[in-house]
């Protein structure tokens, strides 16, 4: 065995249990675990041949993976971009992530525009970066080559995406979807909300800088009866089907059941449906517009009490930024502003101050963020654990750290995020990349070292 790197904690998360020991590092891979009791099966001969890196009482855990990043590029650069967007997940502790097939231009709804996507991640990935295809009415011939030539799966809109070229799809264009995805074995990634007409409208057109009106304009019924109608083709076709960002709880027992059943149904939700709520968020601060929309505090512990019963089964940021302009900061306009939250460098934190309010603890951190979002992708028999074998992709952070988050310590594009000025505990330290730190404390190292993921080709 020549190990090149071991790093040493007490506190390492394995899959059994938390450590004090050692990760011996070779070739991009762990070599092997060792605890402080097991040091003395290392060949003398190793210990003298790679340095140690000592981390102390910090915790080691797998790189987070983060199946669900709207990046932007090609064509909306001024949005984000792979090197904004990486530099931020880098910061984050994040080694993988999965971009979205919108909101760039073009769109990846075919094989010669993932070849596009593909061409503008090269040099500019500082994680590991693979990619979703997009489903849209008409595009229902393309979804093979687009699957074949390496997208992971697909994703799709029930209501409007706000953005012209990815129009939401119906019944017909899904269950047509699922059928060639099966085939795949690759899942369907669902925006659930069927949109109907209520008062909550009327009530936003009246008062548009008003939180309260625009969370009533997309009731909970519209993720309800989406979602309704995804386990209903789930069902009908054996397909693997993902509900990205669930916002209402009340679509739990649905879920649930369906779950029960043994569908292949699969969810996650986001940081900032478990941060914050409804009641908190001032008039006219458009940092909060998404959608499905922030809801009341009651909801939010009813979403973590899902996340605890595993009917959620991990969480993802749905980091979506945009320009100040689009996000109407000046005006407050919720009617008209650009609906989504950049918070891809936050995830770990956020997450991590809710979970402590609630006793949760750091493994079941590593199981929302690492290892069940790997058994998402299929990259389970080399991610998101800290297993002899595995990818060496780690994240270090310490747990009772705190800090303020500052517009000085954002890496995304824009500053524009909802986390600003908050308090957050757990500081990331170190993140490691196929045994590479590419993030010490504030400093950027080894930089465009992320490889890109397409289909079997699993780094």
């Amino acid at each position: 065995m020549q190990v090149e790197l071991a790093i040493k904690s007490k506190n390492i998360i394995t899959t059994s249990e938390i450590i004090d020991g050692m990760i011996l590092i070779s070739d991009g891979r762990i070599a092997d675990i060792v605890s402080t009791t097991s040091y003395d099966q290392i060949p003398e001969s190793s210990l003298l041949d790679f340095p140690i890196e000592d981390v102390g009482d910090n915790i080691v855990m797998p790189g987070i993976i983060d199946p669900h990043v709207h990046i932007n590029e090609p064509g909306r650069t001024d949005w984000e971009g792979f090197d904004t967007a990486t530099r931020s997940a880098a910061a984050g502790g994040i080694t993988t992530l999965v971009d979205m097939p919108l909101n760039s231009t073009p769109v990846t709804t075919t094989k010669k525009n993932l070849a596009l996507k593909v061409e503008a991640a090269k040099n500019s990935a500082h994680v590991n970066c693979g990619f979703w295809g997009g489903v849209i009415p008409g595009n229902g011939k393309e979804l093979d080559a687009l699957l074949d030539a390496g997208a992971l799966g697909l994703k799709a809109f029930l209501t409007d995406s706000g953005i012209s070229d990815f129009p939401a799809s119906g019944e017909k264009e899904l269950r047509a979807a699922l059928k060639i995805l099966k085939k795949h074995n690759k899942p369907l990634l669902v925006h659930c909300e069927l949109s109907s007409g209520n008062k909550g409208q009327k009530q936003l057109q009246e008062n548009p800088q008003s939180h309260a009106a625009w969370m009533h304009s997309r009731p909970h019924s519209w993720e309800h009866d989406a979602i309704e109608l995804m386990i209903k083709l789930c069902r009908e076709t054996g397909g693997h089907v993902h509900i990205v960002h669930l916002s209402s709880a009340e679509s739990v027992s649905q879920i649930r059941k369906a779950k029960s059943e043994g569908l292949p149904l699969t969810v996650e939700t986001a940081p900032h449906y478990l941060f914050f709520d409804a009641d908190s968020i001032p008039d006219g601060d458009t940092r909060y517009k998404c959608a499905p929309p922030i809801r009341t505090k009651e909801n939010r512990e009813n979403l973590w009490d899902a996340l605890r019963e595993g009917v959620i089964d991990f969480i993802a940021t749905d980091h979506s930024p945009a320009p100040p302009n689009m996000k109407e900061i000046e005006s407050g306009n919720l009617l008209t502003a650009w609906g989504g939250i950049a918070g891809l460098q936050f995830s770990l934190p956020v997450t991590w101050t809710g979970a402590l309010e609630r006793n949760f603890s750091v493994t079941d951190i590593s199981k929302w963020m690492c290892d069940h979002p790997a058994k998402f992708l299929k990259m389970d028999a080399h991610k998101g654990k800290i297993a002899k074998g595995y990818d060496a992709d780690l994240c270090i952070w310490m747990p009772a750290g705190k800090f303020i988050v500052d517009e000085e310590s954002i890496q995304h594009r824009h500053k524009i995020t909802p986390y600003l000025n908050n308090e957050l505990y757990g500081v990331v330290k170190q993140t490691h990349l196929h045994g590479m730190k590419i993030y010490d404390e504030g400093k950027f190292l080894n930089l465009n070292e992320g490889k890109l993921i397409l289909d079997k080709q699993h780094v």
